[in-house]
C-alpha cells in the first residue's frame, strides 16, 4: 500500500464500542510511524462486549418475581384478617353475667362523670323560616343521579314548603 491509500475497513463479528474503535485507531496510527520491524506485529481483536444486565442476571428475575408476589399476598392477607377479626368480635355473643359484673365494678370504684346539658335559647321563628328557605334553595340546586333520588328530593322539598307555609313551625 502506498502512503495515500488507506487500509480497507476491518469486518468484526461483534460491533465494537466507540472507545474500542478509538483505541484501535490510535494503535494503528502509532504502528505506521514506528520501525518496519513493528509493522509485522498484528493487533489483537477487541474483547467481546459484556452481556447486558438483564441477560447476565436472568436467574434473578424469577426469584424477584416470586418474592414480590409473596410480599403482596402477605400484605393482602394481613389486611383481610384484621377486618374479619373486628367483625367477629363485634358479632360475638356477650353473656349478661360478664356485663353486669363489669358495670358493678366500675360504678363502685369511679364516680360517674356526666356532661351538663347546656340549655340554649330557642331560635326565633323568623330565623327558622329563613333557614328552611335556604335549605329549600339548596335542595333545588341538587342534581339527582337516578329516579329514586329525584323522588326523595321532591318529597323533602314538598315537606319544607309545607312547613314554611304553615302558621307555626313545629319544634324539634
Amino acid at each position: 500500500m502506498s502512503e495515500g491509500e488507506q487500509a480497507p475497513p476491518k469486518l468484526y463479528a461483534n460491533k465494537p464500542r466507540k472507545a474500542q474503535l478509538k483505541q484501535f485507531r490510535g494503535q494503528h496510527k502509532s504502528n505506521e510511524f514506528s520501525s518496519p520491524a513493528a509493522m509485522g506485529h498484528t493487533t489483537t481483536p477487541p474483547p467481546p462486549p459484556k452481556e447486558p444486565f438483564v441477560r447476565r442476571y436472568k436467574f434473578l428475575w424469577p426469584m424477584l418475581l416470586a418474592v414480590n408476589l409473596g410480599v403482596g399476598a402477605y400484605l393482602f392477607m394481613r389486611t383481610n384478617k384484621k377486618d374479619t377479626g373486628e367483625k367477629e368480635q363485634d358479632s360475638s355473643p356477650v353473656s349478661t353475667k360478664d356485663v353486669t359484673a363489669h358495670v358493678a365494678e366500675t360504678s363502685v370504684s369511679s364516680p360517674s362523670i356526666t356532661n351538663p346539658v347546656i340549655k340554649r335559647e330557642p331560635i326565633p321563628e323568623g330565623q327558622q323560616r329563613e333557614l328552611l328557605k335556604w335549605i329549600l334553595e339548596e335542595k333545588r340546586k341538587v342534581k339527582p343521579r337516578d329516579a329514586e333520588e329525584k323522588q326523595k328530593i321532591d318529597e323533602e322539598k314538598a315537606l319544607l314548603k309545607k312547613i314554611i307555609r304553615s302558621k307555626s313551625i313545629p319544634s324539634i
